[in-house]
């Protein structure tokens, strides 16, 4: 009768540790990186951040126009105002006013 011999190896030890690194360091990696990880986190606060702020402007851009729009409504029509959209709008002056030509920038909405 013939017996095998075999050598004790010690790799069949190593096999479990390293499919529980590989599973842990997948799934680490993931958890920091990924789509909803903790740098996406940081990343998504700093455009809160800058989205506040475009907010803020917004609304302050909001308010100066709601205030030039309610001196032009029916019940408390300036006359100040109205001079000076028609005189805008028509491209006219009187002889004796005294006009300063200024550029018009894009971010006043005017």
């Amino acid at each position: 009768m013939w017996t095998r011999q075999r050598k004790k190896r010690n790799t069949g030890a190593l096999i479990v540790p390293a499919i529980s690194a590989a599973f842990l360091s997948y799934f680490g990696f993931h958890a920091f990186h990924g789509e909803y990880g903790i740098y996406s986190k940081y990343r998504l606060e700093t455009r809160v951040a800058a989205l506040e702020a475009d907010l803020a402007k917004v609304q302050a851009e909001r308010t100066r126009l709601e205030q030039r729009l309610s001196l032009l409504n029916d019940g408390s029509l300036e006359k100040d105002m109205l001079d000076e959209h028609a005189r805008r709008a028509l491209n006219m002056a009187l002889g004796d006013e005294v006009i300063i030509m200024r550029q018009r920038s894009n971010d006043r909405g005017q």
